[in-house]
């Protein structure tokens, strides 16, 4: 008889588990706030600010369900290398917990991030591995996974299911929760980007598994595949451009995106995304990232359809990350003019949905 003995690659695993655990235990839940709209509007407009997580966005929820579902498919063990193809947050996240594990991280990012993200993935001890072409991130990750006998985490395909969609404090049950003694208690649209799909997918989910009557409205920026592939029902949908919106948009449509429960797309210039971002942030007295931009275009959009229609109700939104990560980019005149964004004519677009 010939017998392999690997019971103590657990004695790891179960600390990994509890430390991963322990961190979530020690943060609060993100709060929801209710953004300044005309009490006349009968339409209450909330953000569920995501950039208090202790690494600044929505993706510290996607790098810790990443890690606990490799864990406990035993594919990340101890001293494994983590790999993972990302536009930026989702790395700063990732390498947040593989520094808690003590694991070695490299993040492969477009040339394009951020140099503030880039900084931060430093900061908590990974590595950028930078990649010109967008479409060629998680190509390029499998490779050095490969090479290096490390894991490709690959949030790409793992979002929709690494994280628990029935509750378990997910985000779509953090904003129910916190929704439950507002004056329209359930929300009429739940207004989400695309980066990998997850969040849309935990969503919609969870509105079907609580039968609840809301909407999800998902929104994608210029140079981004999953809005064609939404309309048109194809799955191999792409672009030849990377996302200028960092956090959403993606060349392809990625597995972890599930069409079938979105209820409505809409497709945001980066322009409006910049521009709504600006005045937001004015707006509030804090700094928001263009993706919070994005969903803002999408949610005023919705808000005057049903003012038009004469229906009150609410409409919950994400603040995905702080604006203080876009310094250099969306926030600096310069970058803009550079990129041959008129942000003017698109101020001029978006000002019969602002109030005055």
């Amino acid at each position: 008889m010939e017998s392999v003995d690997r019971t103590r690659d657990r004695l790891w695993t179960n600390w990994a588990i509890t430390t991963v655990e322990a961190d979530a235990n020690r943060s609060a839940d993100t709060h929801l706030l209710p953004f300044p709209l005309p009490p006349e509007w009968g339409v209450d407009l909330y953000l569920k600010d995501e950039s208090a997580h202790p690494t600044g966005s929505l993706k510290h929820r996607l790098a810790r369900s990443l890690f606990l579902y490799a864990v406990c498919n035993g594919w990340i063990d101890e001293g494994t290398p983590v790999i993972e193809a990302s536009s930026g947050s989702t790395a700063v996240s990732e390498a947040y917990f593989a520094r808690m594990l003590g694991l070695p991280f490299t993040a492969v990012m477009p040339e394009s991030t951020s140099r503030a993200k880039i900084a931060q993935i430093e900061f908590y001890g990974g590595r950028a591995h930078l990649v010109r072409d967008p479409a060629a991130v998680c190509a390029e990750a499998e490779r050095l996974a490969a090479e290096t006998g490390g894991h490709f985490m690959d949030q790409f395909t793992y979002a929709e299911r690494a994280t628990d969609w029935r509750g378990n404090n997910n985000i779509a049950e953090s904003v129910f929760e916190q929704m439950r003694l507002e004056r329209h208690p359930v929300p009429a649209w739940i207004v989400v980007g695309a980066g990998t799909g997850g969040t849309s997918a935990t969503i919609g989910r969870y509105v079907r598994y609580r039968r609840h009557e809301t909407n999800l409205c998902v929104v994608d920026p210029e140079h981004s595949a999953f809005f064609s592939g939404w309309r048109d029902r194809d799955p191999k949908a792409a672009s030849d451009r990377g996302s200028r919106i960092e956090g959403i948009g993606r060349p392809r449509v990625e597995p972890s995106f599930i069409p079938a429960l979105v209820d409505r797309m809409v497709k945001v210039d980066d322009a409006e995304s910049i521009a709504c971002m600006r005045w937001a942030s004015e707006r509030l007295g804090r700094s928001l990232g263009g993706s919070t931009g994005t969903n803002l275009v999408a949610a005023l959009a919705l808000i005057a359809e049903m003012r038009e229609a004469g229906r009150g109700g609410s409409i919950v939104t994400l603040l995905c990350d702080s604006g203080r990560r876009y310094g250099a980019t969306y926030f600096d005149d310069d970058w803009v003019e550079s990129q041959g964004i008129d942000l003017a004519a698109a101020a001029e677009r978006l000002a019969p949905l602002l109030p005055a």
